[in-house]
């Protein structure tokens, strides 16, 4: 697989809690010199960045991040903010801990209220895969497609997992209603990259590829 691919379904990814604003221009600068499919950026940098920018790259940004606890509510109000501030992609946390207690009918609000208010834009759904057992993956194939959601997206990056090549198998079994995967966390080459991509997924969120192919032009 030709680099050009799979820099094309790379979200570049800065979301590190320390992460200034020069840092943000930085991964903004190699997204369009890449043609990254987006950056993925803290949402208090989006209106900046969506200025920087100027839609030579689509700005992707986290609602409800890490750990998807916050309210349904927040989340919307989270979505709204970044839509108006430029934002082009939202990445939604799920509520977990409703998944765990096999609350589906509250996940499926939840996502279905980030949905709405995203108002056609791009919505991923991460699911947190380290955290679920095998059937509450296979459920949440079901309920993002359910959702009118664009994407399951595996992680986070900030669990105590990322993906791994088993889920994104996993999600191709078992998505319908033309759900996409994105696989997030941990994709540390980009002979991995390709394997996830040959998998299944249709994006992948790393701040490591671009790293791989800068350093392998100097």
């Amino acid at each position: 697989m030709d680099i050009s691919t799979i820099l094309s379904k790379t979200d570049h990814t800065l979301l590190a809690p320390g992460c200034t604003w020069e840092q943000i221009q930085a991964i903004i600068d190699d997204g369009i010199h890449y043609r990254c499919a987006s950056v993925c950026i803290p949402a208090r940098y989006v209106k900046q960045a969506a200025q920087y920018a100027k839609g030579a790259v689509k700005i992707c940004t986290v609602i409800g991040f890490p750990t998807g606890y916050s309210t349904t509510a927040a989340k919307v109000f989270e979505t709204e903010d970044a839509l108006k501030n430029g934002a082009d992609e939202i990445d939604m946390v799920i509520a977990v801990g409703a998944v765990k207690e096999h609350n589906y009918a509250a996940v499926l609000e939840d996502i279905r209220a980030v949905r709405a208010a995203c108002k056609g834009k791009v919505l991923k759904v991460i699911v947190e895969t380290c955290l679920l057992n095998e059937e509450e993956k296979i459920k949440m194939c079901e309920i993002v497609g359910e959702s009118g959601a664009d994407y399951i997206k595996t992680s986070t990056g900030f669990a105590s997992g990322g993906a791994t090549h088993e889920d994104i198998v996993l999600f191709q079994q078992h998505v319908k209603n033309g759900l996409k995967i994105k696989a997030a966390g941990g994709i540390v080459s980009l002979e991995d990259a390709a394997r996830f991509i040959e998998e299944g997924a249709d994006r992948l969120g790393t701040s490591r590829i671009v790293k791989l192919v800068k350093e392998m032009h100097t």
